[in-house]
């Protein structure tokens, strides 16, 4: 959706990324605005160094972006999405440094402007690498939706910026203001995360995991992933493996295990996740191939050139459901599948990805099922 914000540095045309004429979804919202409207109603200095963490599509960057600030997210879709509004505002590549979750924290930070995400462990690992670049006389601002703002929220800003408070709703939005306390004694970074699997779940049994914040699941094998992980493809000697949308990466791991000469590639739009499957497949040992990609899915990946697609897709896209990812990851495991190549999905019952499988495919398979999971095959024909 192609949508108009209007801010007080001029009205911005803003999309999600990648761009879809039939979604109804912003790429902003009141959060977004409230905050932008409060640092021209107070005149907050933007001459320094400015990091925004957490921008959702862009829509802070590119308002912003006549004051050169630093863009810090965990997602590529986030990412192009940014690139795209940029463009379309008729910013010069390079006046927004765009930069992830997993690179070196600037060494200085004047403004911070924080949009906080859903995930409260990203929040916490991003604040602690962020606040040793903070100063007293650091001007720092969160934002969110009253509902993704909660007394934890509040704690982690106090507990590792300074004292803290909140501004009255407007539009069901809200703002976080930190007062930088130079003499704070911040906690120890406990992430990445490790943890042993539990026995019991095939060739990934007491094998370790590695979990990066904000990747799903972090201090646990979900039940999900861990019913997946009980009905994997039979190991079938030498072929090229997907782990599509990998999270912290132990399905593409537990192929690994089981068949060292599989070629593994992890995917994921998350840097965090994709970081994680690299530490998890690292601290296992295997002796096989991997890559690691982050990306929009399987784009840039060759046709006819998967044997095994292995997919738990996400029904969330931020705070909304939604099934489009689902349907994007299913079409491009299609075609990048060899004919007679696999995709195996898990996913809840509800959910009716088998009506999407036998739409794209043409045939699709129940391999296994429980009272609230179900793992289904879906074979590209010859």
């Amino acid at each position: 959706m192609n949508d108009r914000m209007t801010t007080p540095w001029g009205e911005l045309a803003l999309t999600r990324f990648p761009e879809d004429p039939r979604d109804r979804l912003r790429a902003w919202d009141a959060s977004d605005a409230y905050l932008l409207r409060h640092l021209a109603a107070q005149d907050v200095p933007l001459d320094g160094t400015v990091v925004i963490l957490g921008d959702r599509w862009g829509a802070l960057a590119t308002a912003l972006a006549g004051h050169a600030p630093a863009q810090v997210t965990d997602s590529f879709l986030t990412q192009e999405a940014t690139r795209a509004n940029l463009a379309r505002a008729g910013v010069q590549p390079g006046q927004v440094q765009l930069r992830t979750t997993q690179d070196p924290p600037p060494e200085r930070i004047d403004v911070l402007l924080v949009r906080v995400p859903k995930s409260l462990a990203l929040l916490e690992d991003q604040l602690l690498r962020l606040a040793p670049a903070l100063h007293a006389d650091s001007v720092v601002v969160g934002t969110g939706m009253v509902k993704e703002i909660h007394t934890s929220t509040l704690r982690l800003f106090e507990r590792i910026v300074g004292p803290t408070r909140t501004s009255l709703a407007e539009q069901k939005a809200r703002l976080i203001f930190a007062t930088p306390d130079p003499s704070l004694s911040r906690p120890a970074n406990p992430w990445p995360y490790r943890y042993a699997l539990p026995d019991g779940i095939g060739p990934a049994s007491g094998h370790t995991v590695v979990n990066h914040a904000g990747v799903f699941c972090a201090d646990r094998l979900d039940i999900g992933t861990r019913f997946f992980l009980g009905h994997l493809p039979p190991s079938r000697g030498a072929r090229r493996v997907v782990d599509l949308g990998c999270g912290n990466g132990v399905v593409g791991t537990a192929v690994a295990l089981a068949d060292p000469q599989a070629e593994v590639l992890f995917v994921d739009e998350s840097f965090q996740a994709v970081a994680s499957a690299e530490a998890t497949y690292r601290a296992n040992g295997v002796p096989g191939h991997a890559e690691f990609r982050v990306g929009d899915g399987l784009a840039g990946v060759a046709p006819g050139s998967a044997d095994v697609v292995l997919n738990n897709p996400p029904f969330h896209s931020h705070q909304a459901t939604t099934d489009a990812t689902a349907w994007r990851m299913f079409s491009g495991a299609r075609r990048v599948l060899r004919p007679g190549g696999e995709l195996w999905v898990v996913g809840n019952r509800h959910l009716g990805y088998h009506v999407k499988l036998r739409r794209l495919f043409g045939n699709s398979e129940v391999v296994a099922a429980d009272r609230k999971f179900v793992v289904l095959k879906a074979v590209k024909r010859r």
